[in-house]
């Protein structure tokens, strides 16, 4: 059980990264060119909100159940126990809350200043996400691609 949701929840976070950068394209164009905030801007944001709670509620059960996960102070010790129990799960948590939040939001105003909004805090939230992943290439994390 445990491989197969970290495999899922690997594997679903390039579906979030993807449907993010949609999503900051889609706003930072109806920003720019002051487009109506329409229903089929909405539906991306509502997708990409999907996927991230999607993630959120894998990680959840990970975070349960992972050895990774270690609640003591030795976790501090360690660069791979603090960054999979403290950091990751708490940037994560920071980023979804704010696409979930500016999703609930964007339904209610339909200018194009909405776009803004949801383009400067999606972009914050990618940020968060690409820090908080734990890539293949930082090698004190042991992760895979996959």
């Amino acid at each position: 059980m445990y491989n197969g949701l970290l495999h899922a929840h690997s594997g679903i976070r390039y579906l979030t990264l993807i449907f993010l950068v949609c999503v900051i394209i889609q706003s930072l164009l109806g920003w720019m060119r002051q487009r109506k905030y329409a229903g089929s801007h909405h539906v991306l944001v509502k997708l990409n909100a999907g996927f991230f709670l999607a993630q959120l509620m894998i990680g959840l059960v990970l975070y349960t159940i992972s050895t990774k996960v270690l609640l003591d102070p030795e976790m501090f010790k360690s660069t791979l126990l603090r960054f999979f129990t403290l950091e990751h799960p708490l940037m994560m948590l920071i980023a979804t809350v704010m696409i979930i939040h500016n999703a609930a939001r964007s339904k209610s105003y339909s200018n194009y200043t909405t776009h803004k909004r949801i383009f400067w805090n999606n972009l914050i939230a990618l940020i968060i996400v690409i820090i908080s992943i734990p890539w293949p290439f930082r090698e004190q994390l042991g992760a895979s691609w996959f």
